[in-house]
Parts: structure tokens; sequence; C-alpha cells
């Protein structure tokens, strides 16, 4: 191999490139319209009127009305906002989630059981790890209103997908309230929010090529919580501190651009996922793939979470591919850091001894891509030079 290493992204999941007319988008923001949306002068009125043309354009293309979008840092700030104000402002004195959530999620509601605020409720999962939906009803008959329910649209390590209207419409049977963190569906799945029964959604920039640091929250307007960070009125008091006016440009020019030939991008995408699933099982003997992440339906089209069989590289093979230039993850990238191992794949798969690699796509992500790293990481697994 001589030359530049070429890197073949395959971390999407993690983090989208940033799409150039998204920077052309946010430039504006931070050379000449810098001002203070707080500020009542010209410089301040430009980013306050802004900031309020990129909060209609996401709400016109959730489907939902301006004063229910608030911009956060994230989506681990939104899930927090939604968790800690069903709890602190709605009475929300139990919480039913599921053990596969993003630690957003699951650290959050673990945190406020921990402190007494509430107590928490496990939803069983199947074999695969999609919601038991009987035993969601049963837990909810049981518990006493009003009830939080947080359940993610799609599982970042497994792909695995929740019924929004089936979980919303029991949920609002029982008098509850439900979150969920669609962090990983946002700008890839249609959402008509108005038509939805949920009363929090979570969304972040950065999963949909546009810049990390920026969010929204979602809040139905039937809900009124208090904020999460105080310390000034900006986002109509529900989020104090200076909006990322920049950020909040790039999200909505991103949100704008998923949006717009979402249906080829799927297609794209699956096809993609569908050829390094294929390839995967060529070359490897014995690979299987977790949670519904193998299905076309009923999963996101995103993401394949690939099972592989003991090998003897097992604990370098990230690092091994990241050498031979293909960047994946052996889960959520949000705890890159941790040698514990992902949550979700314990808890789907106690004991086993099998690696686990999260390949994740988007609309940039090629076939070609694909095809080679499926080479490379035959050829790590079976001790081969492989050519990059």
């Amino acid at each position: 191999m001589s030359g530049q290493l070429t890197r073949i992204f395959l971390d999407n999941a993690a983090t989208t490139q940033p799409d150039p007319r998204v920077v052309d988008e946010m430039i504006p923001y931070l050379r000449e319209q810098w001002g203070n949306p707080s500020s009542l002068h010209g410089y301040g009125r430009e980013a306050r009127v802004a900031i309020e043309r990129a909060r209609k354009t996401v709400a016109g293309l959730l489907g939902t009305s301006p004063a229910e979008i608030f911009f956060t840092s994230g989506g681990t700030e939104a899930d927090n906002t939604a968790i800690c104000g069903a709890v602190r402002t709605l009475g929300c004195k139990h919480i039913i989630t599921s053990p596969i959530e993003h630690h957003a999620v699951l650290h959050t509601a673990e945190i406020l059981a921990h402190r007494g605020e509430a107590q928490l409720h496990f939803v069983r999962l199947d074999e695969d790890g999609y919601v038991d939906y009987e035993h969601l009803a049963a837990l909810l008959s049981q518990l006493p209103a009003p009830v939080l329910v947080s359940l993610m649209h799609g599982n970042n390590e497994v792909g695995n997908l929740t019924d929004l209207h089936l979980v919303g419409n029991l949920v609002r049977r029982h008098g509850g309230y439900f979150h969920s963190d669609t962090v990983q569906t946002v700008g890839h799945f249609p959402l008509d929010l108005k038509n939805t029964p949920v009363d929090f959604i979570a969304g972040a920039g950065h999963k949909f090529h546009g810049p990390k640091g920026t969010g929204f929250l979602y809040v139905n307007s039937r809900v009124k919580i208090d904020p999460f960070v105080c310390g000034g009125a900006q986002e109509r008091n529900m989020r104090g501190g200076t909006e990322n006016v920049a950020g909040i440009m790039g999200v909505a020019k991103a949100l704008e651009l998923a949006c717009t030939d979402m249906e080829a991008h799927h297609q794209h995408i699956l096809s993609v996922k569908l050829a390094l699933k294929e390839a995967l099982e060529e070359r490897i003997p014995g690979i299987r793939f977790n949670g519904g992440s193998g299905r076309a339906e009923g999963s996101l089209y995103t993401v394949l979470s690939a099972s592989l069989p003991p090998n003897p590289i097992s604990e370098m093979l990230l690092l091994r591919l990241d050498m031979a230039g293909v960047c994946a993850s052996g889960g959520s990238a949000c705890s890159s850091g941790s040698q514990v191992g992902s949550h979700v794949l314990n808890t789907l798969y106690p004991g086993s001894d099998r690696q686990g690699v999260r390949f994740s796509f988007s609309r940039t992500t090629t076939q070609a891509e694909v095809l080679q790293a499926a080479d490379i990481l035959a050829g790590l697994l079976v001790g081969e030079k492989v050519a990059v």
C-alpha cells in the first residue's frame, strides 16, 4: 500500500459528513450576521428573524407548528429536558422504558429513580430486541397515571424500529405521556407530528448531514413543562442560553435537504446496506446480524450490525479495520471511550463471545465502498493481506 490511505466511512449513525450546502448556509451567521438574537438593535433583530425562519422550516418539515419546536444543543439535551420535565412538571412518578435505549434516556431515567423522583420499569423485549407491546400494555394498566413511556423510534446500535402510533395510542388510552428519541430517524423517515400520538421527540442535526452541537426538542402543544436549562428567557422561556444561530440555520437547511428526495435516499441507502449484507454472508461463514438490523423492513435502513464468529483478533478488530481504512463502530459511538462494551448487545446476547461491528450508511455511501469494506473485513478475519 502506498500513498495516503483512502478511508471508507461506515459510521454514519455516529455522525454524518456536513453537506457543503449546510456549511454555506451557516457561514453568513458566523461572519456577517453574528448578532445576539436577544439584542434589540439591528444585528440582534437579524439573528432573531433567522432563528424564527429556521423554526418555521423545521416545524413545516415535521408536520407541526413552530410553537412546538425548541432548539437545543442536540439530542441528549432534548431527551433530558423531556424526561425530567415529565417527571418534575407533569407528575409522572413511573417511567417505562427499555434496557436498550440510548444512554441519554437510560441514564437519565436511572438517575431520577436513584434520587427517588420516579420508579423505573423495563418493558420486555423479544429475542431480537423488539418491544413486547402486550407487556407494555400490562405495565400501563398496572401503574397509576400519569406514566411516562420513553421508547426510541430507531435503535442506534441494532436498528430496531418501534411503532410510534401503536405505542402512542396505547399510552394515551392510559392517560400517560410518550417520549421518543427519534435522533436516528429524523431526516430519514417521514414524520407527521400533527397526526402522531407523541408528546416529545428529539432530533440532532449531525445525524442528517447538519452540524454537531445543535438539535431540537418537539413538545406537543397539549403539554407544558418547565425548562431544563435555566438562566434566560430564550426559546420562549424554555431553554436558557444564547442561541447557536449558525448551528440552528444549519439544522434547518440539513433537514430541508434530507426531506427532499427522502424516498430516493432511502432506496439508495437500503440497496447499499443489502449489498454489504450479501457480501458479508458470502465472505464470512457463520456471520449473523444483531437485532433486526439484517431485515429490509422494521429496521433502520441506515444500520447493519454484524455478529462475527469468535476469532483471535476480536479485541483489536475495530482498530485493524481503521488501520485498513474502514471506519466502523462496535456499538454506540457516544461512549466510544468506554471499555464496558455495548449495553445493547450485552442485554440481547448475554455471555456471547461473538464480536459485534456496526456499519452505518448515508446518502453519500457507495456500493463500491461497502464491497471493498467486506473484502477488507473478510481478509482480516482469515489472515489474508488485503490491498487498499
